[in-house]
Parts: C-alpha cells; structure tokens; sequence
C-alpha cells in the first residue's frame, strides 16, 4: 500500500520536536535555558489542520514550556513533554482517542522515533532524518527539519480531504 492511501487513512498525526519541527539545532543560553527553532510555514499548516478538526500531537523528549506555549497557540491539544518512551506515550494516545495505530502518522527523525515508526500506520521523516530512521519510513519528506516537512505531510493530508482550500487558503 502506497503512503498515499495509508495518508489518506490517517486519524491522529503525532510529530518529534527536535529534529522534525526544528532543525534539531539546540542555542545554549548564558542562563542555561536552551532555545530551538520553528518554521512559521510549518506553524500555519498546523494551526490549519488543528482548525480542520485534525488530530494533532506533539511527543518530545524535551522540556521546555516555550515549545508547549507555542503549539498550544497553534491549537495542538496533545503535547506530551519529556516523552522517554514515545511508544508508550503514543500506545496510550491511541487507547484514549480511540484510534486504531493503523489510523496514525508518526514523523520523527532520530533513534528514540524508531519503536513508534515500526508500530503506526504511516510512519514519516524529514528529508534529513537519520540512516536507520529513513529506512524505515513509508515517506521521507523533501524537506528538512524545521525547514517545512511537517507542512509538507499535513498539506497533503488536506489536499485528499478537500480541506486544505477552504476559507481565504488558496494556492497563487
């Protein structure tokens, strides 16, 4: 089955931060508080999709609460941060909104991504994921973290459910 059909399928797309909305650069700061990057292109598509109705949740290793307040503003509702073990995180995500892993996209792109891209329906990556992580994707995007491959999947999630066009978002 072609990433297309299984995209189509989808019912909760749950993303990595680092690496996957960010470049996965992390800037230390003089207080010791670490700051990382996001795309506004990425930032709209998921402010669109959660507007849509699209399930969206954010699982991280990470901890700081700028990403939190940040995808919150977006209108994600799932964010777990300091997920360790992502596939227990995302097992429970399942078991709460009643989605089958069939009916999931998960998009990461290092190491920790690996035990939930075996498990969900569509498993995703930006274009500079690492080796282990793209052989294992249905679809590795063109683009490169932080740099609009979370864009590229929920987009083309709206184009199939004629959602993307709607109200004042058309293509130039």
């Amino acid at each position: 089955m072609n990433y297309k059909t299984r995209l189509h399928d989808i019912q909760l797309f749950a993303f990595d931060y680092d690496g996957v909305f960010s470049s996965g650069t992390i800037l230390l700061m003089p207080d010791g508080s670490q700051v990382r990057s996001a795309s506004v292109r990425d930032g709209f598509a998921v402010q669109w999709a959660a507007k849509q109705g699209v399930a969206i949740a954010l699982v991280t290793g990470g901890k700081e609460p700028a990403v939190e307040q940040r995808l919150r503003g977006l209108g994600v509702q799932h964010i777990h941060l300091g997920a360790h073990d992502k596939l227990a995180v995302v097992t429970q995500l399942a078991a709460d909104l009643e989605v089958p892993f069939s009916a999931i996209a998960y998009m990461g792109d290092d190491l920790p991504d690996l035990p939930v891209m075996r498990a969900v329906g569509l498993a995703a990556c930006p274009q500079d994921a690492v080796p282990e992580i793209r052989a294992v994707a249905d679809y590795v995007s063109p683009f490169a973290g932080g740099a609009g491959c979370v864009r590229d999947v929920l987009e083309q999630y709206m184009k199939l459910h004629g959602i993307w066009d709607q109200n004042g978002v058309h293509h130039w």
